[in-house]
């Protein structure tokens, strides 16, 4: 399952995202894991959470993230959440067709595994795509 948030710079996204990994790391069983675009959040989570920084691993686009994010599957099967916090950024990308493309794969990627990844984009939510809407 993926859930979207959108909304503009500076508007508590990231907030958002730290308190919904806080109830996460209380009521999921399971690891997590937070994809950041850099180290920004290390004292902000507990313990339970994975912070891994995306800026040392260069990524460079969407193809690189999904093989990214297959190869944290494939070395720990007890991940239940992925937070990936500003999405663009992490990515190296602003396409929304390419977001668009990726969030789709996701979806496809997570509903077997019954892993919910949760994301951030710095963006207002009306410029998001139809198929970006979907999971909003």
């Amino acid at each position: 399952m993926v859930k979207l948030i959108m909304s503009g710079s500076g508007e508590g996204k990231t907030k958002q995202l730290i308190t919904m990994m806080d109830n996460a790391a209380e009521k999921e069983i399971g690891c997590m894991v937070c994809i950041e675009p850099t180290r920004n959040m290390s004292f902000n989570l507990r313990h339970q959470t994975r912070l891994v920084d995306a800026s040392e691993f260069y990524i460079a686009n969407f193809e690189a993230l999904r093989g990214f994010i297959c190869g944290l599957y494939a070395g720990n099967y007890d991940i239940s959440h992925i937070f990936i916090d500003n999405l663009a950024k992490v990515a190296h990308s602003k396409d929304p067709e390419e977001t668009g493309a990726f969030l789709e794969w996701l979806d496809k990627f997570s509903a077997p595994l019954n892993l919910t990844v949760t994301i951030t984009i710095s963006a207002a939510p009306e410029s998001a795509t139809d198929t970006m809407r979907k999971y909003l």
